[in-house]
């Protein structure tokens, strides 16, 4: 059996669990403007529940989350800090923890139309340079075209020494009914083995997919690892209870959608099971996972 590597769940709704700040629009980046130290007690949470690689709470730290002016003005800083944290998380955990550092989408999340190819670097290069120092690896998350990862890859080749590897994931189209395994700009998952083509340098050490419901996650590793089975997979599915592309208040950045009832830590696992089965090496939660599908996550396959 493969080695399987445990990453931490959704870190916004986990500072909201325990009593940071949290709303719309800042998520998670108002913890680290009012209480960072709950977001270094966010990622402990993560790691007591056996993550071994903990993601940097700079997802929402962007111009669509905090506004174009306070990104401007603290973006470096911000970024800076919370990949301080995440290091300063793994000081005291009684076994090498790995950080990786986010590169999240930087025109919002799910909006394949709305990237901006020419704008999206200098955004991107605040994200990578103020976190060089802190993180042992690189992590672009929810990508939703292969245009965006084209750019984003670039950008790190630009940026960043060539000494991290690079994981890339994409988040999938989840509508109802919908059955293909795409990404959410409607690329077949196929796309992302010819941008690999074109990036044989990059450092790309995994693909996964990620912040797209559950189910949707095992066609999409079938269909990269019936392309490339030599390719070391990944998934961190998300739980929420609405779909968010039918949320018009979600997209405007103005609502938190909250938790399916049904993904319990031992349903979620089950549907880990799956992706194991499928190839994935990499497992872990995003939005409305915790710290105790973590913690299923790694009793039924860490070590």
């Amino acid at each position: 059996m493969n080695i399987i590597t445990i990453l931490d769940g959704g870190m916004g709704k986990e500072l909201r669990r325990i009593g940071a700040p949290f709303r719309q629009p800042e998520w998670s980046a108002l913890a680290l403007l009012e209480a960072p130290d709950q977001v270094t007690e966010a990622h402990r949470n993560f790691i007591a529940a056996g993550a071994e690689v903990i993601i940097t709470n700079t997802y929402a730290v962007v111009p669509f989350h905090i506004g174009a002016e306070r990104f401007e003005a603290r973006g470096r800083e911000l970024v800076e800090l919370a990949a301080r944290l995440a290091r300063k998380a793994t000081a005291d955990a009684d076994r090498p923890v790995r950080v990786a550092g986010s590169l999240p989408p930087v025109f919002g999340s799910y909006v394949p139309d709305d990237f901006e190819p020419d704008a999206a670097p200098d955004r991107w290069r605040i994200l990578i340079e103020s976190q060089i120092p802190h993180v042992d690896l690189w992590i672009g998350e929810t990508i939703s075209s292969t245009t965006e990862a084209r750019v984003l890859l670039e950008t790190l080749a630009a940026v960043a020494p060539a000494d991290k590897p690079v994981w890339l994931a994409f988040t999938l189209d989840d509508t109802p009914g919908h059955e293909d395994a795409t990404l959410r700009s409607g690329e077949p998952v196929s796309a992302i083995i010819d941008l690999l083509a074109a990036h044989p340098s990059a450092g790309i050490e995994a693909v996964l997919f990620n912040c797209s419901q559950p189910e949707v996650i095992r066609p999409a590793l079938d269909a990269l690892r019936a392309l490339r089975p030599d390719l070391p997979l990944g998934a961190y599915a998300n739980a929420f209870a609405e779909h968010h592309v039918e949320s018009d208040d979600y997209a405007a950045n103005t609502s938190v959608l909250e938790r399916r009832d049904d993904l319990t830590a031992d349903r979620y696992a089950d549907l880990a099971a799956g992706w194991v089965e499928a190839g994935a090496t990499i497992i872990g939660g995003c939005c409305d996972v915790y710290p105790e599908h973590i913690a299923a996550l790694t009793a039924r396959f860490a070590g």
